[in-house]
């Protein structure tokens, strides 16, 4: 008679495991924050050489090959750019639009956005897909409608153009708030509704205060479309004295007399003010823009 004993499986070291694991957690963080970091600085490549040149003599500017830092640093040359063109007058309209268009951006589509998600009417999604369609109607097919309209109102070579459609509300920040919104407690509104609370008062009072990383979202978003706006400064604005940085920065940019340091100057201050507002809000931005999926 033969008896068989089978061998007891042979079971791995846990804490050898458990270090693998964890090496090899930390190996891959590492690799991908490494490709982040290199990917990041690959962005930053433009803005760095743009400040650098800024900074640079007329002499150091016809080197080549170019220097990767000035000789001498001209910190000057802010100060003679700054002269060169009206600046002061034209940072104050960019200001002043960006501002405006901002506020009136944010508190008209955050409205819209509340009523497409935080109250329950016939036909409510429908309206919304519609709205939604309106991103893909080209702004060059409004040029000319808008134009006139304007013109009719004696709002030419002003900014209302540039401020007044904002209070319209944006196809593109109604989706991002009304997705927000979405994720809004029903039972806090549905508790205030109980209370007598009518829709406003849940609107602004009960909503509009947890809804703040996706509003300074969309705000980042509504800053930096009106402080680049090149097309519509464009054709409403012909008086120097209130066109914005974008159409300075352009004829500064086609004047025979410019220096190339200056002109660098002039796109260093004028990016500046972004650079320093995303840098500020970062945080709430990507948590704004966290707003869950569609439905």
């Amino acid at each position: 008679m033969t008896t068989t004993t089978a061998s007891a499986p042979v079971t791995p070291d846990r804490r050898s495991l458990r270090r693998q694991n964890r090496l090899r957690r930390t190996t891959s963080g590492i690799i991908a924050r490494a490709i982040l970091i290199a990917v990041s600085l690959l962005f930053l490549v433009p803005l760095y050489w743009m400040v650098i040149t800024a900074l640079k003599s007329d002499e150091e500017l016809a080197l080549f090959p170019p220097t990767l830092l000035p000789e001498s640093w001209n910190f000057s040359v802010f100060a003679e750019t700054v002269n060169a063109f009206p600046f002061w007058t034209q940072l104050g309209n960019s200001v002043l639009v960006t501002v405006a268009s901002t506020v009136l951006a944010v508190l008209s589509s955050y409205v819209v956005a509340y009523g497409f998600a935080c109250i329950d009417w016939p036909g409510r999604d429908k309206v919304f897909y519609l709205v939604l369609a309106t991103i893909f109607i080209p702004f060059p097919l409004a040029i000319i409608p808008m134009f006139d309209l304007f013109a009719g109102l004696g709002w030419v070579n002003t900014v209302l153009p540039l401020i007044a459609p904002n209070a319209l509300g944006s196809a593109f920040y109604i989706f991002l708030l009304r997705q927000f919104l979405l994720q809004a407690s029903t039972e806090a509104m549905d508790a205030a509704r109980v209370d007598g609370a009518g829709e406003w008062r849940i609107c602004w009072q009960v909503v509009f205060p947890t809804a703040r990383g996706a509003l300074i979202a969309v705000s980042i978003f509504a800053a930096v479309a009106a402080w680049n706006d090149f097309l519509g400064p464009l054709i409403y604005l012909q008086d120097p004295s209130v066109q914005t940085l974008a159409i300075g920065l352009q004829t500064f940019s086609t004047d025979t007399d410019t220096e190339f340091n200056q002109l660098m100057a002039a796109s260093t201050l004028t990016v500046l003010p972004m650079v320093v507002l995303f840098i500020f809000f970062q945080r709430y931005f990507v948590r704004g823009l966290n707003v869950g999926g569609f439905r």
